[in-house]
């Protein structure tokens, strides 16, 4: 591992400011549309922030590599455009009223004027790539686009059934995990690396996606809906078995598989309540099974990238995990 320090949020904010900027820039010009109703929810998602993690890697990737062309900033627009797209698509697919403190597109929109802007998204996403004229740039994006579509479809067949963690870290590394790993392919992808060092940066990205989904689990579990931004134990409600609660229906006696069951196949909480499993997977040690876990990938992601030369970009690379794994949102 190397000895080089981590560096600071402060420093890597300094270091990505303008190019974020820039890529904000990019991504409100691609999005507009002659169609006045995609450009108007096109910002709508736009102004709802988020953490623009994708872009954040894919630049700190193209940095590692000293790339400083003007295609980290497309390329950077591409991955949010595919981000928000799905998650257009996930809000509908999910019956969701809110995203990040606001009302979800679809509630404002409706889900038929939703489903098309989100297919547009997709497809602007691809004309932008398209820009770069890179045949293997295409390649990255047209299998991501399908592992995800592939990982939406698998856990529809799912929802209310129990599953395993071979089969949860399956629909993990489809659904949110690949744009991490495809992120980080694609800064290496713009400066011509070898397929060792994409190889290295995308199993980065990968351990470093699988740890933010983990994450991202137990806050729905366990964080306020005010500080989340939308309804707590969501998951639960759409019948989706998690890390923790995986955990807990392998160690739990009768009484408490019975209760997650019922929960899972209601898609409610109307016979147990949340307070209740709660208690069953805090009994368990399920919740720091989980989050343990979600560390131990957050350091495999650290010790992915030990052989990269120490730049700012590597330090802030070797920070990224850290903030996955302590965020309350």
């Amino acid at each position: 591992m190397s000895t080089i320090s981590i560096a600071t949020a402060t420093e890597v904010m300094d270091l990505l400011r303008d190019d974020l900027l820039a890529i904000e820039r990019e991504f409100t010009v691609q999005s507009a549309s002659p169609v006045q109703v995609i450009t108007d929810i096109a910002e709508y998602l736009i102004a709802g922030g988020g953490k623009r993690i994708r872009p954040l890697l894919l630049l700190l990737s193209a940095k590692a590599l000293g790339a400083t062309s003007q295609s980290r900033i497309r390329l950077g627009a591409v991955v949010e455009m595919l981000h928000t797209a799905t998650l257009v698509h996930d809000d509908i697919i999910d019956e969701a009223d809110t995203r990040r403190g606001r009302p979800s597109s679809n509630t404002a929109w409706g889900n038929s004027k939703c489903v098309l802007a989100g297919d547009w998204l997709y497809m602007q996403s691809f004309r932008t790539a398209l820009e770069e004229r890179n045949f293997h740039v295409l390649d990255l994006l047209i299998t991501l686009t399908q592992q995800m579509v592939e990982g939406e479809l698998l856990q529809m067949e799912k929802l209310g059934h129990l599953i395993n963690e071979e089969e949860y870290f399956d629909l993990i590394f489809r659904k949110t995990a690949f744009l991490f790993k495809v992120s980080m392919q694609l800064g290496a992808a713009i400066e011509g690396a070898s397929d060792q060092t994409e190889e290295k940066l995308g199993e980065y990205g990968r351990n470093l996606g699988l740890a933010f989904q983990i994450v991202d689990d137990v806050l729905d579990l366990t964080a306020a809906e005010d500080v989340l931004g939308k309804p707590v134990a969501s998951d639960l409600r759409e019948g989706k078995a998690t890390l923790a609660v995986i955990h807990a229906l392998e160690r739990g006696t009768g009484a408490d598989r019975e209760a997650i069951r019922t929960v899972l196949a209601d898609r409610s909480f109307a016979h147990v309540s949340h307070v209740q499993i709660l208690e069953i997977l805090q009994r368990h040690g399920s919740i720091d099974y989980a989050m343990d876990t979600a560390c131990a990938y957050a350091e495999a992601a650290r010790l992915s990238i030990a052989d990269l030369p120490a730049t700012d970009a590597k330090r802030a690379l070797l920070w990224v995990p850290g903030f996955v794994t302590s965020r309350d949102r």
